[in-house]
């Protein structure tokens, strides 16, 4: 039976979406696990908390292998998600990168009884899943040796799949439908049992879990129209997913257009349009545990 986390999202059954959605972001994930892994010392123990599917976990194991090796940790609250991330970063770290998994829920859990202290730990769209995100970077930060990094990929831009004018109903869809799901966002996080509000930014809490240092950059993830079938079918799936979930925020018109945009049977479907692209920027924000 699938695991229900404490955000009560089935994650096994987005396995699928989760993979492609990895394979989609892989060249530029794979810069930033090397940009990260080359502060690292040699050797490095590296965490990968929330891992998912694994598609950072296999960059990280192939920027540790091209660094002469290291310990690779994955640490999920899914067995699923685990084992499919176990054997991505097998893959990439070949016999030089010892790949071993937690299965741990970060909301819950105190980690750093459970992992070896750590030289970098990334955590990529998972902390706002927790009732307490600044609890959560404390936690995070408490897997750290000495000068060990913390890196947490939250916010950024928006995913853009479509121009402005797409043809179907008023333009400017998409800017309202992401207006609608940032609405949702607060409510969701508001609901979460536990819920605390975190009312400053990243760097700002990894400076209060006693971090040094703290900053941030950003990655970008660019792929132009005509755009491959698997960002095409995220798109698809992305929209289907924003219709299923903040539909009833929108006005007739603008369901009625998300309904033709999803719709294969549809000549303005998204899986078929040749404008389809996807554009967005991620946000990794880092801090060092002080020697």
């Amino acid at each position: 039976m699938s695991q229900v986390t404490h955000d009560d999202i089935d994650w096994a059954s987005k396995l699928a979406d989760m993979r492609r959605f990895d394979a989609i972001e892989s060249s530029a994930v794979r810069e930033v696990a090397t940009k990260l892994v080359e502060q690292a010392p040699p050797g490095a123990v590296v965490v990968d908390a929330g891992c998912g599917a694994g598609g950072m976990s296999a960059a990280l194991a192939s920027a540790l292998r091209g660094k002469g090796g290291g310990t690779l940790v994955l640490v999920d609250a899914v067995d699923e998600l685990l084992r499919a991330a176990q054997d991505a970063a097998i893959a990439a770290g070949r016999d030089s990168v010892s790949v071993t998994t937690v299965t741990a829920d970060v909301a819950t859990e105190p980690l750093a009884s459970r992992v070896p202290e750590a030289d970098l730990v990334w955590a990529s769209a998972m902390v706002h899943h927790l009732p307490n995100q600044q609890a959560g970077v404390v936690t995070l930060a408490s897997m750290l040796g000495p000068g060990g990094m913390l890196a947490l990929a939250e916010g950024g831009s928006p995913q853009q799949f479509l121009p402005w004018d797409t043809g179907v109903g008023r333009p400017g869809l998409e800017a309202r439908l992401n207006a609608a799901r940032d609405e949702w966002f607060g409510e969701m996080r508001a609901g979460i049992h536990g819920a605390v509000p975190m009312p400053y930014g990243w760097t700002t809490a990894l400076t209060r879990a006693g971090l040094a240092d703290a900053t941030s950059f950003s990655y970008l993830v660019d792929h132009p129209a005509p755009a491959s079938e698997a960002v095409r079918q995220h798109a698809v799936a992305r929209f289907t997913w924003l219709a299923d979930t903040v539909g009833d925020r929108l006005s007739p018109g603008d369901r009625e257009a998300v309904a033709a945009l999803i719709d294969p049977d549809d000549p303005r479907f998204l899986g078929s349009r040749d404008d389809v692209f996807l554009l967005y920027a991620r946000t990794v924000h880092t801090g060092r545990r002080p020697r």
